[in-house]
């Protein structure tokens, strides 16, 4: 990774990845030629997957599913850069049996890909979803102290500010826009890490990843931003351009892509 060639990351709420590879999506994916594609929401056992989309050609892959239950939860990491060592979890049991995140050790950054609990639902209730945050940003703060440059994407599950969301006054006491997961999101900032879209679009409205099937909102565009790339303070000079590919179907989310000088 000495060379002069930019990395592209992209990272996807799949909403499940059999279902994505049915539908082609997967290969979709695939053909915009990410040098590394972190994948959320997988919902699939390594072995339920095909083979050509578990292993495909010039990706190493890597899985972390939820063993809890199926069809729920899980990561996936491919990437054409082998890692120098790929660490799956948190450290704490509760989370780690649903499959939420991975730590990828490469030569000049570390990247975590995760999946936060939406914090609406019997397995993953608000309390837990607070306390995965704690978590999370305590076991990021210590990579960065460690090894500096930290890249960390998924789907984060809040939307933080109201240009994140297209209804904020009717959300404002919904899961995903409460002031006390929006006030994390300030506390990461706080820790000294950037929120990439808006360091490049700091005043773009209509900006979201996802939306509701049920209503069809995404053909309203009536969504919210829920998945980033934050990277720290001092490698935001590395980072050439943070997007969201707003064109590409297959999920209720869209996938987000960050480019890496090289």
């Amino acid at each position: 990774m000495n060379g002069t060639k930019n990395i592209k990351i992209i990272s996807w709420n799949i909403n499940g990845i059999r279902s994505a590879h049915k539908n082609n999506n997967v290969n979709d994916i695939l053909n915009l030629s990410p040098d590394i594609l972190c994948l959320q929401e997988v919902k699939a056992d390594p072995h339920q997957i095909p083979e050509e989309i578990r292993e495909p050609k010039g990706y190493f892959s890597y899985f972390f599913p939820s063993v809890v239950r199926k069809g729920y939860s899980g990561v996936a990491v491919y990437t054409k850069i082998k890692p120098e060592k790929v660490e799956n979890g948190i450290g704490v049991e509760k989370f780690d049996e649903q499959g939420r995140m991975q730590t990828l050790f490469f030569e000049n950054f570390v990247l975590v890909n995760v999946y936060i609990p939406n914090g609406g639902s019997k397995t993953a209730n608000l309390d837990f979803k607070f306390e995965f945050y704690d978590l999370f940003l305590k076991r990021i703060d210590e990579l960065k102290k460690k090894y500096k440059n930290i890249i960390f994407c998924g789907d984060i599950n809040v939307a933080h500010r109201e240009i994140d969301i297209a209804r904020p006054k009717e959300n404002q006491n919904h899961i995903g826009f409460l002031p006390e997961e929006r006030a994390w999101v300030d506390k990461v900032l706080e820790h000294g890490y950037v929120d990439t879209f808006r360091h490049f679009n700091p005043n773009q409205f209509n900006a979201y990843t996802y939306w509701d099937l049920i209503t069809y909102a995404r053909d309203r565009n009536v969504g919210w931003r829920l998945d980033y790339f934050f990277v720290n303070k001092e490698f935001i000079k590395n980072i050439k351009t943070s997007e969201i590919l707003g064109d590409v179907y297959g999920s209720d989310h869209c996938p987000i892509l960050l480019e890496i000088s090289g």
